[in-house]
């Protein structure tokens, strides 16, 4: 091969190399950023919120993740709500298992927990995958006093999770996640003929790496709200929401150095009037959908 050959060689792959970043960067519109809104940020499955939280748990998302086959609600994936689905216990609990929200979220009974008798709160903490969880558990009476633990007397449950801390992944790329939650489920005594749900929850994921198209940095924004959500509890059958909302969103930035950002956002209202059909409203970069659910466990119907 001549010295010429080469050079001209060298500048094709040279050209067809920046080429193909370019385009990458320049095609990389809002439904590159579909599969993000499959899972749900690094370390908020241990958040208390209706996110159930599956898929890849525990891993960010980063440029370069695909999603296909998007379906009538927007979701690819076979995905019938963001976040990895819908908390089953939201829907009903599972089949031929215990009334929703029977144990009211997480328990303090593992050997990370210390209770104190003064507040009457329990302290539970963790870490896993560089996360550190932090939870408070109190358990009340329906006359108010607190408890070290669960059991038929127990009407409330008031939990708070934080969740946050880095990953470091093999190339030095980070991670940083900050997530908490609140939720309050009443109803629980023995006795009670139903339970009632109200929290929120917010997270933020935010990674940084390097890929053929630049450096870059994602940022995902999670949430949620349950407003007055009422389970009936229905001895020997499957029960279900009956009114109440809850409305959930998740907002997902990429940018790379030099590019103007790249912003997907996506917001399901999930709303219970008392007959055996939800209503969902789904809006998904400003385009909105009516859906209706059949419950306690039907897929959305979105025309």
């Amino acid at each position: 091969m001549t010295r010429t050959t080469r050079h001209v060689l060298l500048a094709g792959i040279a050209i067809f190399a920046g080429a193909c970043a370019e385009a990458l960067t320049s095609s990389f519109g809002t439904q590159m950023l579909d599969a993000a809104f499959n899972t749900t940020p690094l370390g908020f499955e241990s958040a208390v919120s209706s996110f159930a939280g599956s898929g890849a748990m525990g891993m960010p998302f980063l440029p370069g993740d695909r999603s296909e086959n998007h379906g009538a609600n927007f979701l690819g994936g076979g995905h019938d709500f963001m976040g990895g689905g819908f908390g089953i216990e939201m829907l009903g609990g599972e089949l031929g298992g215990p009334p929703p929200f029977e144990r009211g979220g997480p328990n303090a009974t593992s050997a990370s927990c210390t209770y104190n008798a003064t507040s009457g709160v329990n302290t539970c903490a963790d870490t896993h995958n560089g996360v550190t969880v932090t939870r408070t558990i109190v358990y009340k009476t329906a006359a108010g006093t607190a408890q070290a633990k669960q059991n038929s007397t127990t009407n409330s449950i008031a939990t708070h999770v934080d969740a946050t801390g880095t990953l470091t992944r093999r190339n030095g790329a980070t991670t940083n996640v900050a997530n908490s939650s609140d939720r309050l489920v009443t109803g629980l005594a023995v006795g009670s003929t139903q339970r009632t749900v109200n929290g929120t929850s917010k997270g933020n994921e935010t990674s940084t790496g390097k890929d053929t198209a630049g450096t870059f940095t994602v940022v995902r924004a999670i949430g949620d709200t349950t407003s007055g959500v009422v389970i009936p509890v229905a001895a020997g059958k499957q029960s279900y929401p009956t009114a109440g909302k809850v409305i959930r969103q998740m907002t997902v930035t990429v940018t790379y150095t030099g590019k103007t950002p790249v912003v997907s956002t996506r917001r399901e209202v999930i709303t219970y009037d008392g007959s055996a059909t939800a209503t969902e409203t789904i809006n998904h970069n400003g385009t909105t959908k009516t859906c209706t659910i059949p419950l306690p466990r039907g897929r959305p119907n979105c025309p």
